[in-house]
């Protein structure tokens, strides 16, 4: 009975695995200097507070934190009972987003609360993680062709409100997490083949009728084609080639904090949010993106490492579905600043500027510490 119904604030007999636990710490004073070393110049020769978002962001990491510790003293057994809640309330904030929502650079898909911008999508994420995980294991014997189908209608819903908010990015992210977390809980090879080929017959009618904006299907088209001479590429490209100029100019040690041209003259766009990791190449060099790397290797590994050991299968779906979420913002992020997949918005997990994000990736750590304190329960 004690498995069915776990405390809510159970004291765990394993303990907290501190590996992960030092490296989201780490990551996230790392991405606070790092946003501070981005916008210390340009807010200086604007005539604003040099340390304005350094400020604001170190708030979020601090309720980030606290926030990781609450989620992680709760036994994670307790998010399969709210699963399908989440599920719900996630597809009503995305649809009430698109009513009233923020627009923003040709997007909408913020409420604005004033001290924040809450972006509904982001925590989509993790509800749809929870629900796919708890569907799939109480099917402990595999997915049958009906379970996965049920699956994708699930999925497709919120993938479809957020691609039209547009949000093309956190839509990607969401079915590869899903895709990912299907093959493990079981889906018959074959027809996962057959979901494969359909997905990418889909992605290319999409791109083939006008489904994606103008801006998307521009950045898609200058990424297959960097030295275009196009006129309506020129932006894209330019971009782009100023973040892989920035990243280059750091060479093996860097420029060093709050130097680089790149950076201090703000050629590189959004460089404290989607564009971070440029001002981590420039400044810290290869050397210095040598340690970053190592602290978001560090993380996959232990997410994985839990996913690999949970006891139980919906601790095991959730620590997957995490790990992906993590590692493939991490390899999109980083890829599209050196022009090896195409600009998108997705942040570079607890590096970015942004509350939203923050939290959701400090959630989502504190769900991964839950999983391993209870690996022996």
């Amino acid at each position: 009975m004690k498995l069915l119904r776990p405390s809510l604030l159970e004291s765990p007999n394993g303990s907290v695995d501190r590996v992960l636990l030092l490296a989201v710490v780490a990551l996230a004073l790392f991405g606070d200097l790092m946003i501070y070393s981005a916008t210390k110049v340009a807010l200086i020769n604007a005539g604003y507070d040099p340390q304005y978002y350094l400020k604001k962001q170190t708030i979020w990491v601090v309720v980030g934190l606290v926030l990781m510790f609450a989620v992680s003293r709760i036994d994670y057994r307790r998010f399969e009972m709210v699963a399908t809640p989440g599920y719900i309330a996630s597809i009503l904030a995305l649809c009430a987003v698109g009513l009233f929502g923020s627009s923003a650079l040709g997007a909408q898909r913020w409420f604005d609360l004033g001290f924040i911008q809450f972006q509904p999508s982001e925590f989509a994420v993790l509800a749809i993680i929870f629900s796919a995980s708890a569907y799939c294991a109480r099917r402990p014997e595999g997915l049958a062709h009906r379970d996965v189908i049920r699956i994708l209608f699930m999925t497709l819903l919120p993938v479809g409100i957020i691609a039209i908010q547009p949000d093309l990015g956190t839509a990607i992210i969401i079915s590869v997490t899903v895709g990912v977390l299907i093959i493990v809980a079981g889906v018959p090879p074959r027809f996962m083949a057959f979901l494969t080929a359909v997905g990418v017959l889909g992605a290319i009618s999409a791109i083939w009728i006008g489904v994606l904006q103008k801006y998307q299907l521009s950045r898609l088209t200058s990424f297959l084609n960097q030295n275009s001479s196009d006129p309506a590429l020129a932006s894209a490209i330019y971009h782009v080639n100023n973040a892989k100029n920035a990243i280059g100019a750091g060479g093996i040690k860097g420029m060093g904090l709050f130097n680089g041209l790149q950076t201090t003259l703000g050629y590189v766009p959004e460089q404290r949010t989607d564009f971070i990791f440029t001002a981590i190449g420039e400044q810290l060099g290869l050397i210095g993106s040598l340690f970053f790397f190592t602290l978001l290797a560090t993380m996959a590994y232990r997410m994985f490492l839990t996913a690999r050991e949970a006891k139980e299968q919906f601790g095991r779906l959730m620590c997957v579905g995490i790990f992906v979420f993590f590692s493939f913002s991490c390899f999109q992020n980083i890829g599209m600043t050196m022009g090896i997949m195409p600009v998108t918005g997705i942040p570079l997990p607890l590096v970015s500027y942004g509350g939203t994000a923050a939290l959701v990736f400090f959630s989502a750590s504190g769900i991964v510490l839950s999983v391993s304190r209870r690996r022996g329960n």
